[in-house]
């Protein structure tokens, strides 16, 4: 039985050798849209121009596999870029064409052990023996698609079906975006920071006093920040109304690049992506909060990044790629093109996680 422990007790919990687990809180767009979201699975019945359904079983048949498009998809890039976003905070581990893998559960603390004589050898004896543990942590990444029903009377051209893929692959990217940064709030330690035009504010110090306490509590200083739109924004106006000798340092109009050597980290990114919330309205999907965490691109199954997005590949004698798209005339006039790939996020390692909630 998967326990739930809070972000309080991380940081203790992994020095003393225990291993989190991180409960992802499931999510669900609203409803009231047009394409219906709500009620949108894939009966085999009552389609409707325009709907994008989740996939059905009987979508992924051979016969209505497409190569032309799933070659389209792995060459196409989208021009949002939300999978470099989604790489940032969640890098990819391709784990071969099997559903299921292992990913390495590290003892923190023994990464740490140390004592000041342990290392060295009396004559006529051997060396001290130490030993690592871990706990091999079984998994399987997920089967995830979309169906897009279009009306053969209202497409335009020969290539239509191109941007219906690519429609569905943002869509497909969005929600694997959004998966990542609910799994990071779930299994962070939070830390709450009003960063508003009162006198004496000093927003980026905040940050750096934290990361502090979040590499004494991991052994790992976080290496990538990521803020929402709303939390750098207020990060902005505090120091624009500071009378002090930070702000006349101009720290406000810092590149990202010396925002992040000021905070001491890799690299600095600011989310800017949205989602349809509501009927007619769009939410932040990070909003005001901050992530601090540990990553890198061309992860494995053992590294200490905090969160990885583990997919599988098709076979070679299915294509090969992460993606297939599979095309199916439903009617006279209606076709059902569908979008599928493999993934799972998840959050390997939480000490030392850090997610900043500002006001």
């Amino acid at each position: 039985m998967r326990k739930k422990i809070l972000p309080s007790a991380l940081a203790a919990a992994v020095l003393a050798g225990a291993v989190p687990q991180i409960i992802v809180p499931q999510f669900a767009n609203a409803n009231g849209m047009n394409p219906l979201i709500a009620d949108g699975f894939d009966t085999g019945r009552g389609y409707k121009p325009g709907q994008i359904l989740f996939a059905n079983d009987a979508r992924f048949a051979e016969s209505y596999y497409s190569e032309p498009l799933t070659n389209y998809l792995v060459g196409w890039k989208d021009p949002n870029d939300i999978e470099a976003r989604l790489q940032y905070l969640a890098p990819t581990v391709d784990v071969g064409t099997s559903r299921r893998f292992e990913w390495k559960a590290a003892v923190n603390a023994e990464e740490f052990l140390s004592e000041i004589v342990d290392d060295q050898r009396a004559i006529g004896s051997d060396f001290k023996t130490v030993q690592y543990t871990g706990t091999d942590v079984v998994d399987k990444t997920f089967n995830k698609g979309l169906t897009y029903i279009a009306d053969l009377d209202g497409v335009v051209g020969t290539n239509w079906q191109n941007a219906k893929v690519a429609k569905l692959m943002r869509r497909l990217f969005r929600n694997e975006y959004r998966r990542a940064v609910a799994a990071v709030s779930a299994g962070a330690t939070n830390q709450a920071y009003t960063w508003d035009t009162t006198a004496g504010k000093n927003p980026d110090q905040d940050l750096r006093t934290d990361l502090i306490t979040s590499t004494t509590a991991s052994g790992i200083r976080p290496n990538r920040i990521l803020y929402g739109d709303t939390a750098f924004n207020k990060r902005l106006l505090s120091y624009e109304a500071q009378v002090n000798a930070t702000a006349y340092a101009g720290v406000a109009n810092l590149s990202l690049e010396q925002l992040a050597a000021r905070l001491m980290v890799d690299s600095v990114q600011i989310s800017k992506e949205r989602y349809q919330s509501a009927a007619a309205a769009k939410s932040e999907i990070l909003s005001n909060l901050i992530f601090g965490f540990y990553a890198q691109d061309g992860v494995d199954v053992e590294d200490p990044s905090h969160v990885k997005r583990f997919v599988s590949s098709f076979a070679s004698e299915q294509g090969g790629g992460r993606v297939r798209v599979y095309v199916q005339q439903i009617s006279s006039k209606l076709v059902a093109i569908t979008v599928e790939h493999y993934s799972k996020v998840v959050v390997t390692f939480s000490g030392g996680l850090r997610k900043w909630t500002i006001s």
